[in-house]
């Protein structure tokens, strides 16, 4: 992956506007510079396009939709920015978080009004960070099918979309700005393909270990759960390109991932009064800071592996999941209907097990919280009967990168833009802060959308100003 001269090139064909990568990101970013009026390409390196956006629940969270408002939700882009600020310890700017909460409501309704994508509103339990109900995704709460709608809008507004097109390397001039790409087919033939915009919309670099290990090293030996096309290709680009990155040790992990089936269990078990253990029999944490932490935690548990205990109103919840359902049809929820039988179906030590609970409920008798500063009332304490899942701790993509301004135009690092690059999702820096504790619930496709479509905006004016 390389930036090369563009003196001299010549180009097989010119498109006004491409796109990098076929994700959410970049399908909603070729929606919204088709929408302003530009021809678009989209260049997908997979034959099938599926990214992170298909191993996803599919929901993004946004303030003041239609759908927020139908249900009487009162919220606003101050109330999330808030809430995303106060996940990252006010380590993530505050101008884009605004930027993206502002922006994510109008993007769903543009979605849902101009291309016919289906969205509804998660009531059934809260997000920990999140101060309202404001997740939005398919019935089937499933990335795979978010991903479907919006390859159909794709298709349907006549977008032209290149399937097994590796893009190797950028063509730019002196001034930085961008002329073309050169992709490969799965042949080997090569195509260069000229610009007057570009945007990257590949995601992050959760598929090269070595930039895990370079810049998130805790992480480095747990499971990726990811799309291993995510080799921080936007990010090689950009640093050729002398553009500017931070947050690099930002991303999404998840601390309860079936093992060994690689799926996501539901954090929705969670904020039923579900606990963590290891196998030991021992809790290790707060698990309401968060699943994305948890990554990291339950991968430094003995043999990288741990069990979520919950109770049916955690089975009920998680039922609405795609992922949790497909858990149940492989054996991997145990069941028990005492503690001597739990300890028994997962193989735990019976007396840990008991110390854990019985501290759990003198806990919640006394009002206070726990060792770990987690508060459980009464009636969270569990009941019978109880339902355990063997987890391991996974990374699933970056939220470092590219630095870009509230247009989503790729800032040098003296601050000034390049003159005709876009990034969105996890290409760019996002609103996660700097390490894993910043990830409140559905930023990664909170950024991959919102991102996308100021990309396609920015995308489109620029084109157009020549």
């Amino acid at each position: 992956m390389s930036v090369v001269s563009a003196e001299g090139v010549e180009f097989d064909f010119e498109i006004p506007v491409v796109v990098v990568g076929a994700g959410a990101c970049g399908l909603v970013a070729a929606l919204a510079a088709h929408d302003a009026g530009q021809t678009v390409m989209v260049l997908e390196r997979d034959e099938n396009p599926q990214g992170s956006t298909s191993l996803s629940a599919g929901l993004i969270p946004a303030p003041c939709t239609r759908l927020q408002k139908e249900a009487g939700i009162e919220d606003s882009p101050e109330l999330f920015t808030a809430d995303l600020v106060a996940k990252t310890h006010d380590r993530t700017p505050h101008d884009m978080a605004l930027v993206a909460a502002r922006a994510a409501g109008p993007m769903i309704d543009w979605l849902m009004e101009t291309h016919g994508i289906e969205f509804e509103l998660v009531t059934g339990f809260l997000y920990p960070g999140h101060s309202r109900l404001r997740m939005h995704g398919p019935k089937s709460r499933t990335g795979a099918d978010l991903q479907q709608a919006l390859l159909a809008a794709v298709s349907n507004a006549g977008i032209d979309l290149i399937t097994g097109a590796s893009v190797e390397d950028l063509y730019a001039d002196a001034s930085g700005r961008v002329k073309g790409v050169r992709f490969r087919r799965p042949d080997g033939a090569t195509e260069n393909l000229g610009c007057q915009a570009l945007i990257l919309a590949c995601c992050g670099f959760a598929g090269d270990p070595a930039m895990v290990r370079q810049y998130i090293p805790e992480i480095a030996d747990a499971e990726c759960c990811g799309h291993t096309s995510n080799t921080g290709d936007a990010v090689k680009w950009g640093l050729a390109l002398r553009a500017a990155i931070a947050d690099m040790g930002a991303y999404q992990g998840h601390g309860s991932v079936a093992h060994p089936h690689s799926l996501p269990l539901t954090w929705a078990v969670i904020t039923k009064g579900g606990v963590l253990v290891n196998t030991e029999g021992r809790r290790f944490s707060n698990e309401m800071r968060g699943y994305s932490e948890h990554g990291a935690e339950v991968a430094a548990q003995p043999g990288h592996i741990a069990w979520d205990i919950f109770d049916s109103r955690g089975e009920e919840a998680a039922m609405g999941f795609y992922d949790y359902r497909e858990i149940r049809k492989l054996g991997a929820v145990k069941t028990a209907n005492t503690l001597e039988e739990l300890a028994g179906v997962t193989g735990l030590p019976f007396e840990a097990l008991k110390a854990e609970f019985d501290a759990i409920a003198a806990a919640a008798r006394a009002g206070e919280p726990d060792r770990f500063g987690r508060r459980f009332t009464e009636d969270e304490l569990l009941k019978t009967p109880w339902f355990a899942v063997k987890v391991n701790g996974a990374l699933f993509h970056t939220q470092g990168g590219l630095v870009i301004d509230e247009n989503a135009r790729v800032l040098r690092e003296d601050g000034s833009p390049l003159p005709n690059l876009m990034a969105g999702g996890g290409a760019a820096r996002g609103v996660s802060g700097d390490s894993n504790y910043g990830y409140l619930s559905g930023n990664g496709l909170l950024a991959a959308t919102t991102f996308g479509r100021l990309a396609g905006i920015s995308a489109a004016r620029i084109v157009a100003e020549g």
